[in-house]
């Protein structure tokens, strides 16, 4: 009995189970994956990736170039899984009355979560994700923004109608979009009984909200051309096209993770 005790005492005393790249870290009843370079700062800076519509937080992990990019800038990745097939946020076609994203208790454990299990750069924590996992993007940058120092979405935004405001003030973004995207064009799309919204529209809303305006354009990786607006605050709002379609890139998603970290800190 005292030797099952003592066995029992020093489980309890175990810190958290790994989790990894091949392995789900387990927050409630989700789960997300994570990545932590050897070479990475400390504490280190942090990337939350929603994947697309019937994506993967494996499928994520899975990216060479992805995991690349992460050793090449000392970043952690952190995969995030949405509970179905895709994010349950607000005018989605699986549920176009729902008015508000549910989104938000799942970042907060995930972010809670990750800090428990490596030493997080609070400043630099940067949200990005590619199609639907853009829309999970900017609904955090509309809900949440005060946790993060700013969002890459790529190649998706909110579904219609896009919010007239947000609960939290403007940081960062660099959103990345082809203009040849049929998937989610960048005017959006009929979807049953929903639409996804325009981009121009979320863009514009979040440029009087935060004070932004035009500063010119400058070229980025991979046939990227960036129009740019700027702040008082010196924070950036950064439109970047490219002649394409429905496509993720790593150098794309690279350039706006830089825009961001190099920006002032909140």
């Amino acid at each position: 009995m005292r030797l099952l005790l003592a066995f029992l005492v020093s489980l309890s005393a175990l810190p958290a189970l790994a989790c990894g790249p091949d392995s789900d870290c387990v927050v409630g009843d989700r789960t997300y994956r994570l990545y932590v370079p050897e070479a990475a700062p400390q504490p280190m800076p942090v990337l939350l990736f929603a994947h697309g519509y019937r994506g993967s937080a494996a499928a994520e992990m899975r990216n060479k170039a992805l995991l690349k990019m992460a050793d090449d800038m000392g970043i952690a990745i952190v995969a995030m899984k949405s509970a179905e097939e895709d994010w349950a946020l607000a005018h989605t076609p699986q549920a176009p009355e729902r008015p508000d994203a549910m989104e938000y208790d799942y970042v907060d454990a995930v972010l809670a979560d990750v800090a428990g299990r490596v030493k997080v750069d609070a400043d630099r924590i940067v949200m990005s994700g590619f199609s639907a996992g853009g829309m999970m993007t900017w609904t955090m940058a509309c809900g949440m923004a005060d946790r993060f120092r700013g969002f890459v979405p790529m190649s998706g935004t909110f579904w219609a109608p896009v919010p007239e405001t947000c609960d939290a003030p403007p940081r960062n973004l660099v959103h990345i979009h082809g203009t040849e995207d049929t998937t989610v064009p960048l005017n959006g799309r009929a979807i049953g009984a929903t639409r996804q919204g325009e981009v121009e529209r979320a863009l514009a809303i979040y440029a009087q909200r935060g004070g932004f305006s035009r500063k010119g354009d400058v070229d980025g990786p991979d046939g990227m051309t960036c129009r740019q607006a700027t702040n008082a605050d010196s924070r950036i709002l950064d439109f970047c096209t490219f002649k394409g379609g429905h496509g993720f890139s790593v150098a794309r998603l690279r350039y706006g993770i830089e825009q961001v970290l190099a920006a002032p800190p909140p």
